[in-house]
């Protein structure tokens, strides 16, 4: 780790975490795709759901570097990193507070399987740490926050969570999807654990499905202890992808966030958007406290569409813009977040964290800002 935190952002994403090829010194590294591993005689006992394959080892190495842990693993979703965490440091009878403006699958997560368990949860309203302090119980366990949120983009006071936590003995967990560790990186403002659905930016070309979850090696070892039990490991394919895609995380990243500083200021003066929801504006009402804990804004933003437009029709008018349920792609899209990420939360619980039928969630990806301009434009043109 030392010697890695001396090597600039750009080195790590290409070197930290290849797989030398020993025998026939390729620049790449090798894909080990066997699923049976010698077991005498040696000191790791390897078998893919043990996480713990030469690909999968070595690309963890990566993801702990670039978000300054001890240690990280892979998994085959965000939401098998999510839950292994929350599975492995709550159990009956713990209680766990979580943000409420937060990805809609972790709620339904949360929701559906936690009764099962006997785990307590409660939900704040909202996302400072007041919030945090208001629902805390005797037997809070975790504080799970996400910020930048998705689809809102609200912005969580990182550090003032991991003191409270520390000040009460409560672990904190984030997710840091949206930001990626290009633009922030949670455990150096004090958070214990920080987990990533790794399709996003991780794998930057919408054509992989992992997770991740970096923290203490102590951390780690608890997590992998549940998770070998629950099987959310990654085929050795997908991570030798993965790791081939994060060489070029940080040239993408900061491409896609000076991107989108720059729509999200032409969209709040745009006359047909009734509202632009980005970090990077000086509008934002955390725009301050953003700036204070990311090192960029992010490439992730949302906008309401004026009530006169259709948004629906606004999305199947888009030419180079794709409509696309996922995100972080080297693509633009856009999505209604009422109809797919929470489109399992009800209207009523929808309308209390302000995700109207009108919002479009935007994430912005490498094309020439001009390009992505016209084609907003036309859209709008035919939406009425």
């Amino acid at each position: 780790m030392s010697k890695s935190k001396k090597l600039g952002l750009n080195t790590i994403c290409t070197h930290v975490g290849e797989v030398k090829d020993e025998q026939f010194k390729g620049a790449v590294s090798p894909i080990y795709l066997s699923s049976s591993y010698e077991y005498l005689d040696v000191e790791i006992k390897r078998y893919p759901r043990y996480f713990n394959t030469p690909n999968q080892e070595f690309l963890a190495k990566k993801i702990a570097t670039l978000e300054h842990t001890e240690a990280a693993m892979i998994f085959g979703s965000g939401m098998a990193a999510i839950s292994t965490m929350f599975l492995a440091f709550l159990k009956q009878g713990d209680h766990l507070v979580v943000q409420n403006t937060l990805y809609g699958g972790t709620v339904n997560f949360i929701k559906e399987e936690f009764p099962k368990y006997g785990i307590e949860y409660t939900f704040t309203n909202g996302y400072t740490v007041e919030d945090f302090e208001a629902v805390t119980q005797r037997n809070t366990k975790l504080i799970h926050i996400e910020t930048p949120s998705n689809p809102l983009l609200t912005i969580t006071d990182i550090a003032a969570i991991a003191k409270f936590g520390k000040s009460k003995g409560i672990l904190t967990s984030m997710d840091n999807t949206f930001a990626s560790p290009i633009n922030q990186t949670p455990m150096d403002l004090g958070i214990d654990m920080v987990m990533h659905s790794a399709t996003k930016y991780f794998g930057g070309h919408s054509d992989i499905c992992a997770g991740a979850v970096a923290s203490t090696t102590e951390h780690v070892e608890r997590i992998w202890n549940v998770g070998k039990n629950l099987g959310g490991s990654l085929s050795d394919m997908t991570v030798w992808m993965l790791e081939r895609s994060m060489k070029t995380l940080g040239l993408r990243v900061k491409a896609q966030t000076k991107n989108a500083l720059k729509l999200a200021k032409w969209l709040h003066k745009h006359p047909k958007v009734s509202k632009v929801y980005y970090p990077g504006l000086k509008s934002h009402p955390e725009y301050a406290l953003a700036k204070s804990q990311m090192r960029g804004f992010g490439a992730m933003l949302s906008f309401e569409l004026v009530a006169d437009l259709d948004a629906q029709q606004f999305q199947k008018s888009l030419q180079l813009i794709k409509s696309s349920m996922s995100l972080a792609g080297v693509e633009s899209t856009v999505v209604s977040p009422h109809l797919t990420s929470h489109a399992l939360l009800t209207q009523k619980e929808r309308d209390a964290v302000g995700i109207s039928d009108q919002l479009v969630r935007f994430s912005v990806g490498i094309e020439d800002v001009k390009d992505l301009k016209r084609d907003i434009n036309q859209a709008i043109k035919n939406s009425k």
